[in-house]
């Protein structure tokens, strides 16, 4: 997401950072390049003209020319306005409702509402620890009704049954009474879309919130229709109490226009962003980070905070003692590091939450896809336990064994030879996934521009980290 406004403001507001003075011309010169860079973006009209202008007012004040770094003065300026329009802060889940919390999901046909519902239950069950229902009150679609069902299986929840010949009132009215009998903390319910915005719908899911009366409101919304998407809330904003919106598809929109216009135009937060097909694939909006990244300085809190749920600590401190105690690290450990980095989205998802990766050149992008990492997976899975435990002995014939058995060439073999000793000599220097001289050594390693060098997985020992 946001890969070519990282890219547009990059290139814009480097040249500006090296200045020792701003100047009202090279302020203006630099203004229209950021506005052009938001217009590709699909960002909306309105919140264009708007930032430009706050921005503007801030720059050529007593702020910058104070400044004993004007240029990184402008950019700090240029973030904070990111962050604004954005909405500042994390807005989360208001649920300090009786139990049952009722959240009321609302949004057009295809925006991934249902899936998201599965998100969002799995989310509260796992992070903050609550008993889940889902209902579905979509009375239109009897797929939706079993999808549901489906994926509260999937994600542990549970779900109450509804049927097409039932009125979603009664359902919903119906689930409540349940939940409550059951000790559920919150109720998730799954509403009707529709291809459009019509009259009809609109009485229909007005009526169910003012019988239902949810704590949470939120307008689940597909990101990939740019400034679209931000008029749409607005026209269901209009018709019901929204307390929020669900950015999805946010993985697929390498624009960002909406998470930049939905905020300005319906006054209601971004509380989530999905960015994947998977099931853990939503994580909170937080404006500060989006920013961060944006401007291409990386997002370290959330990639941590990414790490500590995910990494299997235990895996990661055995291998921490074995590679301590002399005993070396095999192609087994690699392996496991990493199915630990597609756990956690991929490499371009750890890249794009690295600062100083969007000045990467296509080239090396293109190197570090996950493609590369699946088919390194299939050829360790070929070999015998023997050759992972000790490569050494892989030689001529072995290789064309391995080869054939994972659809690869002898050259592909050789290659993730090579990059898992690279990997061996990195794990040697930095002690076995000691957190501290891992960071010292990782700095070490990132050629200017970005880039990773020639580390092919994620370190152990990571899930040590600690936010600060």
């Amino acid at each position: 997401m946001f890969q070519n406004l990282t890219e547009r403001l990059g290139k814009t507001l480097q040249n500006l950072s090296g200045k020792g003075r701003l100047t009202e011309d090279n302020i203006k010169d630099t203004l229209r390049e950021v506005r052009m860079a938001l217009l590709e973006a699909d960002v909306a009209l309105p919140v264009v003209k708007d930032f430009i202008a706050r921005v503007k007012d801030r720059a050529v004040g007593v702020e910058v020319s104070k400044s004993l770094q004007p240029g990184q003065m402008f950019i700090k300026i240029v973030q904070g306005e990111l962050e604004a329009v954005m909405g500042s802060a994390n807005e989360g889940l208001n649920l300090a409702a009786t139990p049952p919390a009722v959240i009321m999901m609302a949004g057009l046909q295809g925006a991934g509402k249902t899936t998201s519902v599965g998100k969002l239950a799995k989310f509260l069950r796992e992070r903050d620890k609550k008993k889940v229902m889902v209902v579905s009150a979509d009375v239109y679609r009897p797929a939706a009704i079993k999808q549901l069902q489906t994926l509260a299986e999937e994600v542990q929840v549970e779900f109450f049954p509804s049927s097409t010949l039932q009125r979603p009132i009664d359902i919903v009215e119906s689930a409540i009474s349940h939940a409550k009998k059951q000790f559920v903390d919150v109720l998730i319910v799954d509403t009707a879309g529709r291809l459009a915005v019509d009259v009809e719908m609109m009485n229909e899911i007005k009526a169910l919130h003012a019988a239902v009366k949810p704590v949470e409101t939120l307008f689940v919304v597909d990101a990939m229709t740019g400034q679209d998407a931000a008029n749409t809330a607005k026209a269901f904003n209009e018709t019901l109490p929204l307390t929020g919106v669900i950015l999805t598809k946010a993985d697929g929109d390498a624009r960002g226009g909406a998470a930049l216009s939905v905020r300005h135009i319906t006054g209601k937060p971004i509380k989530f962003l999905g960015i994947g097909e998977k099931l853990d694939a939503l994580e909170p909006f937080h404006p500060q980070r989006i920013a961060s990244r944006i401007l291409g300085m990386g997002d370290v809190l959330s990639l941590i905070e990414e790490v500590e749920r995910k990494v299997d600590k235990t895996k990661a401190q055995q291998l921490a003692k074995k590679v301590q105690k002399g005993q070396g690290f095999d192609l087994q450990d690699f392996k496991d590091q990493l199915e630990q980095m597609k756990n956690m989205g991929g490499m371009m998802s750890l890249m794009d939450k690295l600062p100083g990766m969007s000045g990467m050149s296509a080239k090396i992008k293109d190197k570090a896809n996950d493609k590369q990492f699946v088919q390194m997976e299939a050829i360790i899975n070929s070999m015998t336990p023997g050759e992972r435990a000790k490569p050494d002995v892989i030689k001529g014939s072995r290789k064309r064994r391995i080869a054939a058995g994972s659809g690869s060439q002898i050259q592909d073999v050789n290659r993730m030879l090579k990059q898992f000793m690279q990997m061996q000599k990195m794990m040697k220097k930095m002690g076995g996934g000691n957190p501290k001289k891992m960071m010292r050594q990782m700095q070490g390693m990132m050629p200017p521009g970005g880039g990773m060098g020639g580390m092919p997985g994620m370190p152990p020992g990571l899930g040590g980290f600690k936010k600060k």
